[in-house]
């Protein structure tokens, strides 16, 4: 294998796990860990992805340049897990926020279609296939649209979405940090996320283990707001995990 398929596999990997490690890199390729570190260096400098210590993370620049349906593969299994743990804490007859992401669509789908939930969202494509339940009520927040991520924003969507509590809120966010909070790469969404955090009862923070440590583009509000993280379990995170848990009273990992 020559030098531009291994980076083409590493890039494959990267999109598929959302996250690689140098020391697996370099027992998967059969070379050096500074050889691996060069390459990695170099689809950095190309913006394809992320230095983090051990190894790189997804590039925001790669990712948002996707469709949704590409972010839905991407880190799969962890959005999966995370999603199995959200949806044990839902209850019959609950009131839940969710704002537009991938996690959060994903934990939308694995609600259990007998429970009879109001379900409100800025999200379209969470709406539309909730729609499809009987046993689902459904809000879907008016305003302006941003089509290409598929959610509502604006002020007519804040007016309407303050008319509501909810017993839980699933927020999906693209950076979460002890120090820095939770932020957002989608500025727009910056005001419908922090209502939704100020309208709810229990508050769900949904971020795999490549969120942890990030800071985004938009600052949507301090940790100590929030009532649990769930998130993966990552060796790689573990001091981000250890900080967090001084700062938000229930941080699980799955």
């Amino acid at each position: 294998m020559d030098v531009f398929e291994r980076k083409q596999e590493i890039l494959k990997m990267l999109h598929r796990d959302g996250r690689v490690y140098v020391n697996e890199l370099s027992r998967l390729f059969g070379i050096s860990d500074v050889t691996i570190r060069m390459d990695l260096s170099d689809l950095e400098s190309k913006g394809l992805l992320s230095r983090v210590h051990g190894g790189a993370v997804s590039c925001y620049k790669t990712y948002y340049n996707m469709s949704m349906q590409e972010r839905l593969s991407v880190n799969q299994e962890q959005k999966k897990n995370i999603s199995e743990a959200i949806v044990g804490m839902i209850r019959e007859n609950d009131v839940i926020m969710l704002n537009a992401g991938t996690t959060t669509l994903t934990a939308f789908r694995m609600i259990p279609a007998h429970l009879n939930v109001s379900i409100v969202t800025n999200s379209m494509a969470i709406a539309l296939e909730a729609g499809a339940n009987p046993n689902f009520t459904v809000v879907l927040l008016g305003g302006q649209v941003n089509f290409k991520y598929q959610f509502t924003y604006g002020d007519d969507a804040i007016a309407q979405l303050q008319k509501y509590h909810a017993d839980k809120l699933i927020l999906s966010v693209d950076g979460i940090s002890a120090d820095a909070g939770m932020t957002t790469y989608y500025n727009r969404e910056v005001e419908i996320d922090r209502t939704m955090l100020s309208h709810a009862k229990t508050k769900i923070i949904a971020a795999d283990s490549t969120k942890l440590g990030r800071i985004a583009f938009a600052k949507i509000s301090d940790a100590r707001q929030i009532d649990y993280v769930i998130t993966t379990d990552d060796p790689e995170q573990a001091e981000e995990i250890g900080k967090l848990k001084k700062t938000v009273p229930n941080v699980i990992t799955v």
